[in-house]
């Protein structure tokens, strides 16, 4: 981070270094309880807390969160949040229409005070939207079918999980990427509780923000006919459909032209500015070629995407954590074969693949460390159980006739 050429990106990586260095001292040096809660406290105020707070106060940011606002601007005025003749690169707005609602705070609100400032920024709106769907779908994954909460929840993991930089660096400089994991999370934990109407809507809310989101409504549909049968497959199937029928389409027929424009040619590299997700994947390696290296990605992502696909049919994840890890190996072949890509991409699937197991206690290792940390004590050692004494080898003697034995 110390030589990105993105200011935002330098100063998290200066206060991050310091909160971790804290942490790491903090577990050096002390002992118990008191060295996780510190460590955690100088993760989380290094990491998030002074970055964040600072970042928004200035409003300094990545281009993606402009874009937002932006486009919460034109749906206010125009009824669709794309420009009809883009001609910079801020002047794309690559996602779909959902992800301007994130920017109606700053479209409201205005940057007149520096508290409009801070609530009407979208990477705190995406902030709250993440969390509230990751502690919304740890609740449905576990709770009993009487209501009664299977395993005892705690916010312990998930304070590690926010300090940790696969969460921490894109809350602070852009968040675009949260609430699609968040959302995408929530639909897999309704999904395997059988609650299919519920999981269509949250994925179709993702869908809305952006076409990555598709794999999981697949993975949805394979794990609840699966496990639940083809009527509620059906039924998420439904539910999902008409979830994106109504956040999408009004701005599809507004503005068909520009929006297949910047949605689609766009970030496959096909529109007359070039993205910037171009990081050196086999998919934007194979692109550079020309027109035919560009059909050889898509052809690969096609049949990359098959083979998931495929898989879901004959093998249908049965459980929560197997749709994350299906739904993350389908994402990581579309965005390495994709013709346009960034390593940051990897970041949705690497948090649906650890938040799945913290969720439902898959991770006992650190499960148990975290639980003195929950506490705020030690937890003492269990007494070692006593040998039970050896059967007795004399013979019992019957009881006579009228004996109160």
């Amino acid at each position: 981070m110390a030589f990105s050429a993105l200011a935002p990106h330098r100063l998290w990586g200066a206060c991050a270094a310091v909160g971790y260095l804290g942490a790491a001292l903090a577990v050096g040096l002390l002992r118990g309880p008191r060295a996780r809660l510190v460590a955690l406290c100088s993760a989380l105020a290094g990491a998030v807390a002074v970055p964040f707070g600072y970042l928004l106060l200035t409003g300094e940011a990545q281009s993606e969160v402009g874009v937002i606002q932006r486009s919460a601007a034109l749906l206010l005025h125009s009824g669709t949040p794309y420009l009809a003749d883009p001609q910079a690169l801020t002047d794309y707005n690559p996602y779909l229409p959902g992800m301007a609602l994130f920017g109606m705070p700053a479209a409201l609100l205005g940057e007149g005070s520096p508290a409009a400032r801070l609530l009407g920024d979208a990477r705190l709106w995406c902030a709250v939207v993440l969390v509230v769907c990751l502690v919304g779908g740890r609740a449905v994954v576990r709770r009993r079918a009487r209501g009664r909460v299977a395993v005892p929840g705690g916010s312990a993991g998930l304070l590690v999980l926010i300090a940790s930089p696969l969460v921490a660096f894109p809350l602070c400089v852009s968040g675009v990427d949260l609430p699609l994991a968040g959302l995408c999370w929530l639909g897999l934990a309704l999904a395997a509780r059988g609650r299919a109407g519920a999981a269509g809507l949250a994925l179709a809310a993702a869908c809305a923000l952006k076409w990555t989101a598709l794999p999981a409504v697949a993975v949805a549909v394979a794990l609840l006919a699966g496990t639940r049968g083809g009527r509620q497959a059906l039924r998420c199937a439904f539910a999902w459909s008409a979830g994106v029928v109504a956040l999408v389409l009004p701005a599809a027929l507004v503005s068909p032209g520009p929006m297949a424009e910047q949605v689609l040619a766009f970030p496959t590299g096909r529109a007359d500015v070039a993205t910037p997700a171009a990081s050196p994947l086999p998919g934007r390696l194979l692109a550079e070629l020309g027109p035919a290296g560009w059909y050889t990605a898509v052809l690969l992502l096609v049949c990359g995407g098959a083979a998931v696909a495929v898989s879901l049919v004959v093998r249908p994840p049965a459980g929560c954590v197997a749709a994350s890890d299906r739904l993350a190996t389908g994402l990581c072949v579309a965005f390495l074969l994709a013709p346009a890509g960034r390593f940051g991409y990897f970041a949705l699937p690497l948090l649906l693949v650890v938040w799945s197991r913290l969720a439902t206690g898959g991770l006992p290792g650190l499960r148990s460390l975290l639980t003195p940390l929950r506490r705020g004590r030690p937890v003492a050692p269990r007494p070692a159980a006593l040998p039970r004494a050896a059967p007795s080898t004399r013979p019992r003697t019957a009881a006579l006739p009228g004996s109160h034995r």
